[in-house]
């Protein structure tokens, strides 16, 4: 396998998250592979009348050390992790000041599962408290979640097309994925992509509960140990709020800005199981159907791919399923690639998860480490594969496969690839 690096090739060439391990990605990896928790008590409200007290909060996260006091006011707190996680990405990129010829070939490609709910909450209780003139008149902004990717382009003058994904679980790496299309298509020479996602709130976390989808009561009392992806006690996920940005350009463009290209995004898959609204298909025809379909894309076999960062959600169906369709795309080779879940340690980030695991997917393969799934002490008989059981593993990266999988039904996979040293104008080809 030799990459076929051209001009309009997509490239990653800045990454930024804010997760429950830290603010920054250098922080939240650093926890990451030590296999540290970032899932606590919730303290965003008062879960006292819930059957579920646990979350994964984002406590380092301070808005103040980005936006100004009015915006913080006016704005969900997504709102907030959403331009956050863009002006952290900024300090590496410095995009505004590269000087872009056209600011009509930059775009901003927001993610987002659930949008501002706590916003719709507050105006909602405080319209039946107070009435009508007590609600906020950006209320409506910011429950469209949109504007969030709007004010990011008015920070960066991104005059291009504009997307706003609410994919469920798929957004962000829908995003990255429709990213890698426009660019490597010639629409567009640099996209933003953000995602971010902020659901800690009551009613959210109830519904939740009484669907029986999260990690249920026994863990309140061992938040760390809630999020078990592939173990045999895994009772559902564990919600969290967090923020990730991703920087995707033509490889030409960032030669011509002096940007360092850190991957290649080399092939996107997407596909719906048209099934149920939260059950996964059992049969994991749609979600091989999307890994093969990015396998394709990226022109690679299975035996290429070196580690697979899974979805993984710790529930007890999805698991099972992905576990039943890596095995069917890549034979017995499946249990000898390495596979693990981020979400073991910092909860699942709904739309913003693609994109935070991703940047864990790039890190991987720049440092050569392969992050741990913690929790997994008692392996499931159905999930027999390698998922890097409780610690970090060293290991040479040069092609990831990443999975996300919806309620919906909604499936996305991205296929990354190491980008070769010393590569210059001359060596495209």
């Amino acid at each position: 396998m030799e990459p076929n690096v051209t001009e309009r090739t997509p490239v990653i060439t800045a990454m930024e998250v804010i997760t429950p391990l830290g603010v920054g990605l250098d922080a939240s990896w650093d926890r990451l592979i030590k296999g540290h928790s970032g899932i606590g008590p919730i303290t965003l409200f008062d879960p006292k009348d819930h059957k579920v007290k646990i979350a994964g909060e984002c406590r380092d996260f301070s808005p103040q050390d980005f936006l100004d006091k009015k915006f913080i006011s006016r704005y969900d707190r997504m709102f907030q992790l959403f331009v956050s996680a863009a002006m952290l990405a900024e300090e590496k990129a410095r995009i505004r000041s590269s000087k872009l010829q056209d600011p009509y070939r930059l775009s901003v490609i927001g993610a987002s599962a659930i949008g501002c709910p706590s916003t719709f909450e507050a105006n909602f209780n405080e319209l039946l408290k107070s009435g009508p003139r007590k609600v906020s008149p950006f209320c409506v902004i910011s429950v469209a979640g949109n504007p969030a990717a709007g004010e990011v382009a008015r920070i960066f003058n991104a005059k291009g097309p504009q997307y706003f994904l609410q994919e469920a679980c798929a957004a962000g790496t829908k995003a990255i994925g429709l990213a890698s299309q426009l660019v490597r298509a010639g629409i567009i020479d640099m996209a933003i992509v953000v995602g971010a996602d902020a659901g800690i709130t009551p009613t959210l976390m109830a519904s939740l509960a009484n669907l029986g989808a999260i990690a249920d009561a026994r863990w309140n009392d061992m938040p760390e140990k809630a999020s078990r992806p592939f173990d045999k006690l895994r009772s559902g996920f564990v919600p969290a709020e967090g923020a990730g940005c991703i920087i995707v350009e033509a490889y030409k463009c960032a030669l011509e800005r002096g940007a360092t290209p850190l991957a290649e995004v080399a092939g996107f898959g997407a596909s719906c199981d048209a099934y149920h609204p939260v059950s996964p298909e059992p049969s994991a025809s749609s979600i091989v159907f999307c890994m093969r379909q990015a396998l394709r894309d990226a022109q690679v076999s299975p035996d290429d791919i070196d580690y697979i960062n899974a979805h993984g959600t710790s529930t007890p169906l999805n698991d099972a399923v992905e576990t039943k369709g890596i095995k069917e795309v890549f034979g017995e080779r499946a249990y000898r690639i390495p596979i693990s879940s981020n979400k073991s340690m910092i909860g699942h980030t709904w739309g913003a998860a693609g994109i935070v695991e991703t940047a864990f997917s790039v890190k991987a393969m720049l440092e050569k480490i392969v992050p741990p799934t913690i929790n997994l002490e008692s392996p499931d008989p159905e999930c027999d594969l390698d998922y890097v059981p409780i610690a970090a593993r060293k290991r040479e990266i040069k092609v990831v496969l990443k999975n996300s999988f919806g309620f919906g039904g909604i499936n996305a996979s991205l296929v990354l690839r190491s980008i070769e040293e010393g590569r210059s104008r001359d060596d495209l080809r």
